[in-house]
């Protein structure tokens, strides 16, 4: 295995001559728990930890290292390795905090693909869909739908389905899978490329780990039985991981997510809802929220049957979290300022 294989390549290198890192040993974070890190090189694995520096001079959580980045390390003992610092990031595929109003929670970094998936059984959700794929678009990366246990349904009811998606969602695509028999799996394979990086986005119980066990070859992950009364897995993955497989690609599977909090995610909103933004073009009004302006495009074509009134309100509905979002980040900004005002007044009246 090289480093190549774990997905390095040369504008990583060139970050690592341009700072003067070469003293350093170089590996990419794996799994993390509680600021406690598996760093994996070409040659083994190593628990790995902060140094003092790192973490002082972090402004806040998401300077530390994340799954999937690429850090400068120094070995302290045979299995041990401190982590001196974080390569820059290609990309960021991250949420809003639960729970944590106006922050921002990392999924994991230097992604290139993320496999959307959702299951067939009575948890099929369109408007969840849209969500991963806003947060896919706001980050740059190139989202994928896995249609997972499809072994559930017949072929009737999966192709309205995926014309169900296709209405709404238009240009992804598209991959019906089962775990159970693995139909689908030739197509998936394709897909995943030797030194690209691919992540798993889904809620509980759909299947994500049993795929990338599927995947792998092997019992990686832990898998329990789904609850026949919720139909939802009673158990699945408690933190991100990542994984080389053998026949190439790195993938990281993620914990189950209830929620998928829309941050700062304008770009990705424009992207996810093209049409919509394209319709508010002609909007009577700039400022039109879409929402009971007379001469409003989107209120028109919602009523034609030319947008799907349910992505409209899920539209409405991210538009507002966002919103939230970043008159939550002014409002802490504003707080941190006056603060460090008094602060400073303070100091001033204490000389005088």
């Amino acid at each position: 295995m090289t480093l190549q294989d774990l997905g390095y390549n040369i504008e990583f290198e060139n970050y690592r001559k341009e700072h003067n890192l070469f003293s350093f040993g170089v590996g990419r974070v794996i799994s993390e728990h509680k600021e406690r890190y598996v760093v994996k090189t070409p040659e083994k694995e190593y628990d790995g930890e902060i140094v003092g520096n790192l973490r002082f001079a972090a402004l806040n959580r998401s300077d530390f290292p994340a799954v999937g980045d690429w850090v400068a390390i120094s070995e302290y003992d045979d299995d041990k390795v401190l982590i001196h610092a974080v390569f820059p990031r290609k990309t960021i595929l991250e949420r809003q905090a639960v729970g944590k109003h106006g922050e921002k929670q990392i999924i994991a970094t230097n992604i290139d693909v993320a496999f959307i998936v959702q299951a067939v059984d009575r948890d099929f959700n369109i408007n969840r869909i849209e969500r991963y794929l806003t947060i896919c678009h706001t980050s740059n990366v190139k989202p994928i739908i896995i249609l997972n246990k499809i072994d559930l349904i017949n072929n009737n009811e999966l192709s309205d389905l995926i014309s169900q998606v296709q209405e709404r969602i238009k240009q992804v695509p598209i991959i019906p899978i089962s775990n159970e028999t693995q139909k689908g799996f030739e197509k998936l394979r394709e897909r995943i490329a030797k030194g690209k990086t691919y992540c798993l986005l889904g809620s509980s119980g759909v299947g994500k780990s049993t795929l990338l066990n599927n995947l792998s070859g092997k019992a990686l992950m832990k898998t329990n039985l789904i609850s026949a009364s919720t139909n939802k897995g009673r158990h699945v993955t408690s933190h991100r991981e990542l994984l080389v497989l053998e026949y190439g690609g790195i993938l990281i599977d993620n914990p189950g997510m209830r929620e998928v909090g829309i941050a700062d995610s304008k770009e990705g909103l424009e992207i996810t809802f093209n049409t919509i933004i394209e319709l508010a073009q002609g909007c009577k009004f700039k400022d039109c929220t879409h929402t009971t302006e007379v001469g409003c495009a989107v209120l028109k074509a919602v009523e034609t049957g030319e947008i799907d009134k349910s992505s409209y309100e899920n539209f409405l509905r991210m538009e507002r979290e966002k919103e939230h979002f970043e008159s939550t980040v002014a409002e802490r900004r504003k707080k941190d300022k006056d603060f460090g005002k008094m602060i400073k007044n303070y100091k001033k009246s204490n000389k005088n």
